[in-house]
């Protein structure tokens, strides 16, 4: 039996690691995307503290003033277009969250007639695009009475948020072993009881995935917003950032001013949730 010479096997490199040439490589390419990641981001911002003179120059460290941010909360609607989209994204999160958790316990545990259309029906709806949907929709909140509110924006959301969402707690849920609903109907628990006292805990991380893409999906969207919503007391943040331009040009200060503020809610609630965000996306994926 033959054994290797120890100046050879101290050539063999190990697993797991690399070359200083492929460090180096690595390094590199990730600055350089970090670079491209940020600096959209970094652009609007500093645009942000320019004078309008100085609005599509490169010149950022020149002049800089927050005249952008106080002439956009003083003589433009912009508080109030923040308000409305900040209660129509809570809505749709809580609504979201309340109905997507629902509805997925229900087909992970419990057997039912229309089971299977369900499901298929949750996920024939995500293959509709916008420009599909806008004139159905519209139609069908203008015979409700629910165009120019925020109800029917809601309602909207949901549409958008609930299926993809359901899906995704349904497959987080059947991650949870069954043998815990059954102590709790062992103790006497209802079957809703059992979902709200033992089930709802276990399933924090896709709670947390779902209110993060139910906000998001609320607080960015455009198309609904611009269509269902006009006047300026009913505007949201999507309609109101259009008053900034139109065929003469582009008022990019109060524009990328209101781009930063948007921003912050958003950036609050993904901190809030990112400890969640991969553990609870991971498990909605391992079953279906």
């Amino acid at each position: 039996m033959t054994t290797a010479a120890p100046e050879q096997t101290a050539n063999v490199p190990r697993r797991g690691r690399r070359s200083p040439l492929a460090s180096v490589a690595l390094h590199a390419t990730l600055v350089v995307a970090s670079v491209i990641a940020v600096f959209p981001v970094l652009w609007v911002f500093l645009t942000s503290l320019k004078p309008a003179s100085y609005a599509t120059t490169t010149d950022f460290f020149k002049e800089t003033t927050f005249e952008n941010y106080t002439n956009l909360l003083r003589d433009t609607p912009f508080l109030t277009w923040f308000g409305n989209s900040l209660l129509i994204a809570g809505l749709t999160t809580l609504l979201g969250v309340f109905v997507a958790a629902t509805t997925g316990y229900a087909v992970s545990r419990f057997r039912f007639p229309g089971k299977r259309g369900l499901m298929w029906t949750l996920l024939v709806t995500q293959m509709f695009p916008v420009a599909v949907l806008i004139v159905p929709i519209y139609n069908i909140m203008a015979g409700l009475g629910l165009l120019n509110r925020s109800a029917g924006l809601v309602i909207t959301y949901l549409t958008i948020a609930v299926p993809f969402c359901a899906w995704m707690m349904k497959g987080f849920f059947d991650t949870i072993p069954r043998e815990i609903d059954e102590s709790g109907m062992v103790d006497g628990l209802t079957p809703f009881g059992t979902f709200y006292r033992l089930i709802l805990p276990l399933a924090k991380p896709g709670l947390a995935v779902t209110a993060f893409y139910s906000f998001i999906t609320a607080w960015g969207e455009v198309a609904y917003a611009s269509a269902f919503m006009v006047g300026d007391e009913n505007l949201t943040l999507a309609g109101g950032l259009q008053k900034f331009v139109n065929q003469y040009g582009a008022q990019w200060g109060p524009m990328t001013a209101a781009s930063v503020l948007i921003a912050v809610p958003a950036a609050l609630v993904f901190l809030f949730a990112q400890r969640h965000l991969v553990t609870g996306m991971s498990a909605g994926a391992v079953k279906g």
